[in-house]
């Protein structure tokens, strides 16, 4: 690895402003601010605001304290800091500093990893080594945190070389970064090596490191293994093999090393109920949340804020209600990891004037997260100006946008058809922002472009993608060509996904959608054939509701929920009475059999949304929301039915299903049948 190449640069990141009240003959003896005065000045001042950052910088200038390494490497950190720090900006502050020692490139090189500068980090590393200082203990875990972020192993066998010569192998923060190094990388038996070359199996963070390499690599017997050998075990160890279990699958498992936890404390419980939640055990986790309440734990702005993602994956509106309501009771500070909970928890319920609400509210606003989750949230409901114009506003607060936030505004525009403007973004996320578009951004952008009629332009753009286009890429192409009903193009399309995903059963559908919309039963008849001779099972539909608290779930054809007998009559009912005053025809070209329409007509009527709009409309009063959250995407009679119904019924329906919201009132859909 070559030196760090640092651009020759004679002036600092700005031009220090005059002062007045320091002159030529104001010398560092007789300047009225002192050293600790500077540092409270870093410390305090200029965490959160560049202007203050200048002028601290301009005063560090005049009255000679650069030349304090401690002062100088304080001054580093600041310009690290991601809220408003850049890389080109620290590499010129790190160029004015004479002789820098290890604590200034230590700064230096945490400062490039908090920019998400990682190779830079480790050619710093060696740029320091070359200029003669010579590294400690506080140098190696960020370093090996980069090189592991980097993916760089040779970089990262030479680091570790480094670390034996200079003496440093036993320190137990040094190798756990570096076990975690080489299990992130693959090398688990390096890793290990290093574990038991230490003898350290009774360094609980050690072995915790080397649990977790385990399991993210999917050694989960290892992982149990060494479990069982541990010397001691901390709360954190117990935590490692729940979230690892979980996040292998073995939700069933993890519970049970859950219940075993001598004392547990707010990551075990958050812990599990991510498990859960991730995993699709949604009435789970919040049963183990309602354990919490029962046993009368204090709940963390940890453990609400993994709550309050189980409320928003099932639209649990009234329980996410509960835990606002427990912050507010609790008089909890409403941070950016709180509040932007429960603004992704408002939005992905439908409730897009209380998310807003909360987003006003939130004391700050200086993490990006805080500020996709409302972007993010209007994207979902279709309201691209909104989202657009929040983007704006981001920008004049000096929150840098992240690649998160132009897959929100991607999705914004193709939802609401705005080409012109996604394609602007598209193109200004590298020219204007420095940000390289990956994979999932250019199938946004085939998305908004074959929603929009222009295949050509799509099939361009794959072609010339830097990346081999994914599933999701071909499967944005495939979407459009449902809506289109571009029959030769799905069915090229088609083919490709069902090479890159055999077992994907949502592709076999929508082709076959594709084909019984054109009437060609021979072709659904052979992907039937085919789904059967590989083993591929589809996945069945379902619809939740919300009512009170209680989680209701409805399959097409459902009868297992106790007031199911009144649902189907009052279903039956509401059917015939949208076909009289609605004027519905039912819309049979999505039934994937070639049966009699009669028959068609009967599978159509019983889908699990129409079970829950029924339900809901029988359950609540007159004028009060329906919210229905959809695992499928909705079908187009259903759509229909939906919209009907809200005008003859005179409700608000808001159905999310797997591609977007739906706000169906007075006859109307907000997607306007663009989905």
């Amino acid at each position: 690895m070559g030196a760090l190449q640092i651009p020759a640069i004679t002036e600092v990141p700005y031009h220090p402003p005059p002062l007045q009240h320091l002159t030529q003959e104001n010398n560092l003896a007789n300047s009225n601010l002192s050293y600790k005065a500077i540092l409270e000045l870093l410390n305090q001042k200029c965490t959160n605001s560049f202007e203050n950052l200048k002028q601290t910088h301009a005063l560090i200038l005049k009255t000679g304290y650069f030349q304090d390494h401690y002062i100088a490497g304080s001054l580093l950190k600041c310009y690290a800091n991601p809220q408003f720090g850049t890389l080109p900006n620290l590499l010129r502050v790190l160029e004015q500093i004479p002789d820098p020692n290890v604590f200034v490139w230590n700064f230096a090189i945490k400062g490039c990893l908090d920019l998400k500068h990682p190779s830079s980090a480790i050619s710093m590393y060696f740029q320091m080594v070359i200029s003669g200082s010579k590294p400690n203990k506080y140098t190696y875990p960020q370093l090996l945190k980069a090189c592991t972020f980097e993916r760089a192993l040779e970089q990262g066998l030479q680091v570790h070389n480094h670390i034996v010569k200079n003496g440093l192998n036993d320190d137990r923060h040094i190798i756990s970064a570096g076990i975690q190094m080489y299990a992130s990388l693959g090398r688990l038996k390096e890793a290990r090596n290093l574990l038991d070359s230490n003898g350290i199996l009774k360094d609980t963070i050690c072995c915790n490191a080397m649990i977790d390499g385990y399991l993210k690599s999917g050694e989960v017997e290892a992982s149990r293994e060494l479990f069982g050998i541990m010397q001691e075990k901390s709360v954190g160890s117990w935590n490692t093999m729940i979230s690892g279990l979980c996040g292998n699958g073995m939700v069933l498992e993890a519970k049970n090393y859950f219940d075993e936890v001598p004392v547990k404390d707010d990551v075990t419980w958050s812990a599990m109920i991510d498990g859960y939640n991730k995993n699709g055990y949604f009435k789970e986790a919040l049963e183990v949340f309602g354990q919490m309440q029962r046993e009368e734990i204090e709940l963390s702005k940890f453990v609400l804020s993994s709550a309050l993602a189980v409320c928003a994956n099932i639209g649990a509106l009234d329980q996410g209600k509960w835990i606002h309501a427990y912050i507010r009771r609790k008089k909890m500070t409403l941070d950016e990891i709180l509040g932007t909970s429960l603004v992704d928890m408002y939005a992905k319920c439908g409730r897009l004037d209380l998310a807003w609400g909360v987003f006003e509210k939130i004391k700050k606003r200086e993490e990006t997260f805080c500020w996709n989750a409302m972007i993010g949230g209007l994207a979902m409901h279709g309201r691209a100006k909104d989202a657009i114009e929040l983007f704006l506003k981001m920008q004049w607060h000096n929150v840098k946008p992240n690649e998160i936030t132009f897959v929100s505004l991607l999705n914004a525009c193709a939802h609401a058809g705005f080409v012109h403007e996604g394609l602007k973004f598209f193109v200004n996320m590298k020219q204007k922002y420095e940000i390289e578009p990956k994979v999932e951004h250019y199938g946004c952008v085939v998305n908004l472009l074959a929603k929009a009629g222009y295949f050509d332009e799509a099939e361009n753009l794959i072609a010339t993608m830097p990346m081999k286009a994914n599933s999701a890429v071909w499967g944005a192409l495939l979407g459009a060509c449902r809506v289109h009903g571009n029959i030769e193009l799905g069915e090229r399309v088609g083919e490709i996904l069902l090479d890159l995903e055999p077992e994907n059963s949502g592709r076999y559908t929508l082709i076959s959608n594709i084909y019984a919309k054109a009437g060609k039963w021979d072709r659904v008849e052979k992907l039937r054939v085919l789904m059967k001779e590989r083993g591929v099972k589809t996945i069945v539909g379902r619809s939740m509701i919300d009512l009170k608290g209680v989680v209701h779930e409805f399959k097409v054809g459902d009868t297992s929920h106790p007031r199911s007998k009144d649902i189907y009559s009052f279903l039956e009912k509401l059917i015939e009475e949208i076909e009289v005053k609605g004027d519905h025809q039912p819309n049979t070209s999505e039934v994937l059999f070639d049966i009699s329409e009669e028959e068609k007509e009967t599978s159509l009527k019983y889908h699990s949304e129409k079970l829950a709009i029924a339900f809901g409309i029988l359950s609540t009063e007159a004028g009060d929301t329906i919210r229905i959250v959809k695992n499928l995407r909705v079908c187009e009679d259903c759509h229909s039915a939906a919209k009907i119904i809200s005008r003859v019924y005179d409700r608000e329906i808001i159905v999310r299903d797997r591609v977007r919201y739906h706000h169906f009132r007075r006859g109307q859909c907000s997607c306007k049948d663009f989905w």
